[in-house]
Formats: C-alpha cells, sequence, structure tokens
C-alpha cells in the first residue's frame, strides 16, 4: 500500500484516523544507526509501526523492529514522544491518519540484517551517513536519537508544538 506524507501542507487532506505507535532508535557496538528504507514512500526511517491492542509501546518496538529489520532489541531508553498535527500520512486504501508516535532507544541482542515486505534496504548507517538518506519529516528523531544516546535522557523531550518548551 502506498503512502504520501505531508509536513505542513496547507494542500494536505483531513485526518480520518489517529493511530499511537512506536519505533526504534537501535545503536550498533560501532555507533551505527539501524535504519531502514520504506517500501511505501521511499524515504529511509527507524523502525516502528502501530501498537496492537494486547502490547505495550516497548513491546510494539521491539516486534516491528524484528519484524521490519530481523534484528532482535532490548530497550535501553528512550528518546521522545512525537505528535505533530502539521504531520499528515495519506494511504492509497483512504485512510488518512495523524499518527503520535513514542520512539525508544535500543540495543541489538541478535537477529539478522533481513529486508522485509515493508523494506527495500535495511542497514546499519554511519553518524557521517545519516544527512544524505532521505528521511522528511521524521529526521527529528533520528536528531534526538543522536543527541541522547549516551545514557538515558535527563528529561523527556517536548516536540509537541503546541506545548511550548519544558519550564
Amino acid at each position: 500500500m502506498a503512502r504520501t506524507e505531508y509536513y505542513d501542507d496547507p494542500a494536505a487532506p483531513v485526518p480520518n484516523s489517529t493511530v499511537v505507535a512506536a519505533s526504534a532508535a537501535v545503536f550498533d557496538a560501532e555507533g551505527r544507526l539501524l535504519m531502514q528504507q520504506r517500501v511505501d514512500n521511499g524515504l529511509w526511517a527507524l523502525p516502528g509501526g502501530v501498537m496492537e491492542v494486547t502490547e505495550s509501546l516497548p513491546e510494539t518496538a521491539v516486534r516491528e523492529t524484528r519484524e521490519e529489520t530481523g534484528i532482535d532489541i532490548e530497550i535501553t531508553g528512550l528518546v521522545g514522544t512525537y505528535t505533530d498535527p502539521r504531520h499528515i500520512i495519506a494511504y492509497d486504501d483512504g485512510e488518512v491518519r495523524r499518527q503520535s508516535n513514542i520512539c525508544f532507544r535500543g540495543r541489538p541482542i541478535g537477529g539478522v540484517l533481513t529486508v522485509s515486505s515493508e523494506s527495500t534496504l535495511v542497514r546499519w548507517v554511519p553518524r557521517g551517513e545519516l544527512d544524505a538518506l532521505s528521511m522528511h519529516p521524521k529526521r527529528l528523531r533520528v536528531q534526538h536519537a543522536l543527541s541522547t544516546d549516551r545514557g538515558p535522557p535527563s528529561r523527556l523531550r517536548r516536540t509537541d508544538p503546541l506545548l511550548g518548551p519544558r519550564r
């Protein structure tokens, strides 16, 4: 199923659903970040997806990472929470979604890099190559992951523009 991502676009369609999702910023021992190139839009992204009713958000991040990349992970922290009404995702089946995402930090504990039905490429990307990847509007998650990968964050990052800075 194809999808189109809109960000701060007045021509974006009006959302008809809201979805809770989780993603994972997974760094290997060499400091490279696990990334996948998505089939549905060609953009690079952290592994992640929609939470199922029977699981927690961390379980979602672990499951989605395994399904989309072949890598088993352990959750080690939180990167941030992401909910932005300017980001709209439209699917060719008529769903137009506004998605909230909790992005976790993780480390690999097993598995083998594997392309899934949702990805055309899966790889460990060195920090110096990340800027060259086409990934907007999810680049913010990667930037936050890179700035917080040295241990648990001292506070949650606020990324919702309506909340403003933390005081």
